[in-house]
């Protein structure tokens, strides 16, 4: 798979820009504020509908403008898609597959699949566990797209029963009894939706560890842990609901034995119900919801320590680095091989680093790369070339 053209119109910075691409190596050289992430960060949204930089699409759009537009012609196996997205402040985005609208924009997610490591990505291993179910989610919508409409319906229903044990519990403060009649309605809604997305989680931390152990010996060797080939590098999920399931079934078979059965959706939905009645004094009390995905956690480690508070600058780069290789091997070997996006990140890895990173970005089909200025990019890495200043964007032959 590989991106053969790119236009973007009031998209950031842009109010309009078209680049051209080739499989192989293209390098955006620019310096801070030209826009070259903007473009690559266009891409990494028609992969999947939502921003490596930002939570909302409100920002996306140039200032001034009402509607920022991508599209990209994208050439996988022979064949050709053009997908586009038109993204609008205050209302619902559009979308279109080969020029023809859909009926929602998420009916276009898994024409691109792409991996794109960021500076922003160190977040992902040192920051709140949001950031890691947001990494996990991101994920399991490219691997699944049909699972974006499963997050959807998760999301809205924890909105709509978020507000309505807000609205309880201040009625029970004030001295009233609260409505809670449609409570168990909502309840049985987001044991449904949240047992679907929790089983997919966990099908994913199991077959995205291997990839993630294998990578980190690649990208940082000398932090290999004895004995000898066991990676230090962990990955575990860990619930909201563990204690509420049968023993010997808990979400954490994805990081031991990998043959292990994942419990069934049936088994998950049975026990967000009972945890969601063990807690509901509690809730209405606080007014939020304590139990379902959006509590749950990916822990990671090297060396059986937590990374958060325990790892070095470098051992960070190295986590998030291979948690991204991960994605890209996974990615690969269920389906079509991603597009291979490195966002001004040379510059912040040493230079075994840096050497490990070109080595398997060069067995990409078409990595795409951000710098400030060319020499930061590994002389492997040498491609096509686009030099991007004030506002424009020009290839050198």
């Amino acid at each position: 798979m590989y991106v053969q053209h790119l236009s973007v119109a009031d998209f950031r910075s842009w109010p309009r820009a078209d680049l051209a691409f080739d499989p192989g190596v293209s390098v955006l050289v620019g310096a801070n504020g030209q826009g070259k992430t903007n473009l690559l960060e266009a891409l990494g949204y028609l992969s999947t509908l939502g921003s490596h930089r930002v939570s909302t699409d409100a920002p996306l759009i140039r200032s001034g403008a009402d509607t920022a537009v991508v599209q990209a012609a994208v050439v996988n196996d022979g064949r050709q898609l053009v997908l586009e997205v038109a993204i609008t402040a205050g209302r619902a985005n559009k979308a279109k597959l080969n020029r023809s609208p859909v009926t929602r924009p998420r009916d276009i997610l898994g024409g691109l699949r792409t991996v794109l490591f960021a500076p922003e990505d160190l977040a992902v291993v040192r920051g709140d566990p949001s950031e890691r179910r947001r990494f996990l989610d991101e994920v399991l919508v490219q691997r699944t797209p049909r699972l974006a409409g499963v997050r959807a319906d998760y999301d809205r229903v924890l909105k709509q029963r978020a507000a309505l044990l807000k609205t309880a519990g201040a009625a029970r403060r004030a001295g009233g009894a609260g409505d809670l009649r449609t409570l168990d309605v909502w309840d049985g809604h987001l044991a449904e939706h949240g047992a679907q997305l929790l089983a997919a989680r966990l099908d994913l931390v199991r077959a995205l560890r291997p990839y993630a152990e294998e990578a980190y010996t690649r990208i940082a060797p000398e932090n290999r842990a004895s004995p000898p080939l066991r990676s230090p590098f962990g990955l575990r999920y860990v619930s909201s609901i563990d204690s509420a399931l049968p023993s010997g079934s808990g979400p954490e078979v994805g990081n031991g034995d990998l043959e292990s059965e994942i419990p069934t959706i049936g088994v998950l939905t049975a026990a967000l119900l009972a945890e969601l009645a063990r807690v509901r004094a509690s809730e209405i009390e606080r007014g939020v919801s304590l139990v379902g995905p959006h509590r749950d956690e990916l822990e990671l480690s090297l060396n059986g320590l937590p990374i958060r508070g325990y790892a070095s600058h470098g051992e960070g780069w190295s986590a998030a680095l291979a948690l991204r290789l991960a994605c890209f091997d996974l990615l690969g070997s269920d389906g079509a091989e991603p597009v291979l996006i490195l966002d001004d990140v040379f510059a912040e890895l040493d230079r075994t680093r840096r050497q490990a990173l070109a080595a398997l970005a060069g067995k990409a089909e078409q990595v795409l790369i951000s710098a400030a200025v060319v020499d930061d990019v590994p002389e492997e890495l040498s491609g096509a070339r686009f030099d991007i200043a004030d506002g424009e964007v020009r290839r050198v032959v």
